[in-house]
């Protein structure tokens, strides 16, 4: 029986439900590791001052202390920008040396034998800062004075735009202006920023963390610190989250082997929560300004968004995810004009990065939230006028005026899969119930139809598999997990192609030494790209196994087929005389000499060449207590189209972890700052991380359209829940106090937020 499209249990579950995960942490009992030392860093409390002085004397002395590091004593160049399109004059220091820009920044760096001796010395450090005026607010900004000399226009970042920046409005009957914004958020991930750098026996540098592939992270380490990559080992082994943010090696990770080759001794640095919080980059933070118009038929004719975004301190990978708001502008629909602009903007804050989605999200909180807006304007049902504006299936395979290349879309059939499962026509009877009843209960239901660009970076990637002795398979994969179940799905590929039993299949990731090459695991890109590759690979190696079988069994490898059901290779015809894999792995080994590794081999670079486009509907409902104005999601239907899918109990789960994820950003999550640039949520009892308590079960509708793209017709479906679930859980709640006059509440819709909005609108009521 065909694995593909079976819900296979995961494999990787035991090792870490027992307690045998191999975590960064787990090095301190490895001995190739012995003589480990401890990185503590020590940062900025303010957000922004000069550095006037800086006194390590007490932390050197301090016991079990071996150095104190600052900036003077560091000779690599300033840390890399991630893009030559950012403005030149804004330049990270690996260390902070004459200025701090934000609270968490790195100032100097305590190594000592232990964790505590590393803390305890690093609360000796003492910095003297002389304060300097912090901003905070992305649009004073663009008004303050400049946090970098010689910037062409000052705190800007970068600026983008689509070659119409302006949409045209003109006839339009009726148009719709709404300010949102899409608050920034900590990606939290249960472990840290850990890792850990040593120089080995062979002379090179291994380094290990906790990241989104180690290939990635190679290229960052080997540019940072002036080594060539065959100088370097890197291994992500298993990885505790990212969602994104650990994409890129930070500085505090990147100055790890510069500081083991300086100690003489590998050098490990865990970070607590609270360092992690403010360190680790945030994601969102956006301010969009939506400018929607069309006929009072409900035709949406324009649609124009002027984005600002956050970059923090310095100009990270955030500075550039308006980038994804641009590609992804008009969302499903068929709009005829459209406009964009946006400016990215320094502000004495953490820097901002990728986060579940980065950019998309956003995209889609832009247009639903304004499709929304417009609908209410021109007295219409919200489904109905995404219905009326539906890009239709038959024009697909399209390029939209944007430039992105759609694959498929059936979006009117996401629509109503969605509506039906969630009994929208029952909703909205009760909601009209309730409304002429006076009930305290405002039910509220909200919509959202989502489109989304899947593996849009880096299209290519790396699988290799291999006859090993005994009729194992050994597989290699360039993508590297922290979470998606690579190890269960490629095993599923090769199994379906091999007719091998899924116990026989072993799979290897993470290691630099072990895989020649890949990308970071990101953008939903993995069954698609690496997942392609694998089962294009286990391809070929059946039809060199088939050669091998037909020796074997004195045939011409023509007449030669795979039985993999049975995992054996036969004449045409004459199934009752075949050969397994065993046996071919022994005449192998037999012929060359050989007990073991690498009979047989084959390797594949997969190259898309386009990036996917998953799509979907989600439906929030919620109640809101009139009077405290705490909102409680009773329901979340999702459907969500990635194409093919290969393991429904995987993609489940993905959709799920997204849903959640989606949900905490319109009701509970946001990263705070107060007015000077202080942090008020740096640890989990200030920022209200979402658990089961809160959430609902879900409802999933899967629909399935394949893609032209790969040959397994799979889109990405990681980042879907995060897509359309926050745009339609903030609709939802400004659905349920609408009939107050409240056209808008911005994210996250907190009891204190919903209750001022409803307090505001009922005081001004005639």
């Amino acid at each position: 029986m065909a694995l593909r499209g079976t819900s296979v249990v995961r494999r990787e579950d035991e090792p870490l439900l027992r307690g045998q995960g191999q975590f960064v942490a787990d090095l301190t009992a490895d001995a190739d590791w012995d003589g480990l030392a401890h990185a503590c860093y020590v940062t900025s409390t303010v957000p922004h001052a000069r550095v006037t002085g800086l006194d390590v004397s007490e932390a050197r002395n301090a016991p079990g202390v071996i150095d104190v590091v600052t900036a003077a004593d560091v000779n690599l160049e300033p840390y890399p920008s991630p893009s030559p399109a950012f403005d030149g004059a804004i330049v990270r220091p690996m260390l902070a040396t004459d200025r701090v820009r934000f609270v968490g920044e790195p100032v100097a760096v305590v190594v000592a034998d232990t964790p505590a001796a590393a803390i305890d010395a690093a609360e000796m450090v003492v910095v003297d800062y002389e304060p300097l005026p912090a901003i905070v607010d992305p649009e004073a900004a663009l008004d303050g004075p400049a946090l970098f000399e010689g910037m062409a226009e000052p705190n800007v970042v970068v600026r983008m735009s689509l070659e119409d920046s302006e949409a045209d409005f003109e006839g339009c009957e009726a148009v719709v202006e709404v300010r949102t914004v899409n608050n920034r958020i900590a990606p939290c991930p249960l472990e840290p920023r850990v890792a850990a750098s040593r120089w080995a026996d062979d002379g090179r540098l291994h380094h290990v963390n906790a990241g989104q592939g180690p290939h990635p992270v190679r290229a960052g380490l080997a540019k940072i610190l002036d080594l060539d990559r065959s100088q370097m080992r890197v291994l992500s082994r298993d990885v505790g989250g990212s969602f994104g943010a650990k994409a890129r090696p930070h500085p505090e990770e990147a100055l790890l082997g510069w500081l083991a080759a300086r100690v003489g001794r590998p050098v490990m640095w865990v970070p607590s929560r609270t360092d992690d919080m403010v360190g680790l980059v945030h994601g969102r933070g956006q301010i969009q300004y939506c400018r929607i118009g069309g006929t009072r038929a409900g035709r949406i004719t324009a649609f124009g968004v002027h984005v600002v975004q956050e970059a923090g301190a310095y100009g990270n990978m955030g500075a550039a995810l308006p980038n994804n708001v641009k590609a992804m502008l008009a969302g499903c629909y068929d709009i005829a004009s459209l406009g964009f602009t946006s400016v990215s903007v320094l502000t004495n804050t953490t820097p901002t990065g990728p986060y579940r989605g980065a950019g998309r999200p956003e995209a889609a909180a832009a247009i639903e939230r304004a499709v929304d807006a417009f609908a209410a304007e021109i007295g219409m049902d919200p489904a109905e006028v995404r219905r009326k504006n539906f890009l239709a299936p038959e024009v697909f395979p399209l390029t939209t005026r944007t430039g992105m290349p759609y694959d498929t879309g059936a979006y009117e059939a996401s629509l109503d899969a969605a509506l039906e499962a969630a009994d929208y026509r029952s909703l909205r009877a009760e909601q009209a119930r309730r409304r002429a009843d006076g009930d305290d209960k405002l039910l509220g239901i909200g919509l959202a139809t989502y489109v989304e660009r899947t593996a849009g970076v880096g299209r290519s990637e790396y699988g290799a598999v291999e006859l090993v002795g005994g009729g194992r398979i050994v597989a290699r994969t360039g993508s590297s997990p922290y979470g998606q179940g690579h190890h269960t799905s490629w095993a599923m590929l090769i199994s379906d192609r091999t007719g091998v039993p899924m116990g026989d299949i072993d799979i290897i990731h993470g290691d630099t030494d072990e895989v020649p090459r890949g990308e970071v695991t990101g953008g939903s890109r993995s069954v698609q790209l690496a997942g392609t590759a694998i089962w294009e690979a286990s391809a070929t190696l059946v039809d060199q196994a088939r050669e091998v079988a037909a020796t074997l069994l004195e045939a011409d490898p023509a007449d030669i087929t795979l039985d993999t059901e049975a995992g054996a290779f036969h004449v045409v015809g004459t199934p009752a005389v075949s050969v397994d894999w065993a046996a071919i792995a022994q005449h192998l080994a037999s012929a060359n000499g050989e007990a073991g590794p690498r009979l047989l081999h084959a390797e594949e670079v997969f190259d898309s060449e386009a990036p996917t486009f998953p799509f979907g509907t989600h439906v929030a409902v919620v109640e809101v207590d009139r009077y405290t104005g705490e909102v409680e999601l009773v329901r979340l239907v999702a459907c969500d189209d990635a194409g093919t899918i290969l393991n429904p109990l995987l993609a489940a789960g993905q959709v799920h972890g997204g849903l959640a994820q989606g949900a905490a950003q319109a009701l509970y999550e946001e990263f705070v700052y107060d007015d000077d640039g202080n942090p008020l949520t740096g640890n989990f009892a200030d920022y209200p991380v979402i658990s089961a308590a809160e959430l609902p079960f879900f409802d999933r509708v899967v629909l399935e359209t394949p893609t032209h793209i790969n040959p397994l017709g799979a889109k990405g479906i990681g980042e879907a829940g995060t897509v359309g679930s926050t745009p339609a859980v903030q609709n939802a709640v400004i659905d349920a106090v609408a009939h107050l006059g409240i056209r808008h509440i911005d994210m996250p819709l907190t009891p204190q937020r919903v209750w001022h909005a409803i307090t505001d609108a009922t005081a001004e009521a005639p």
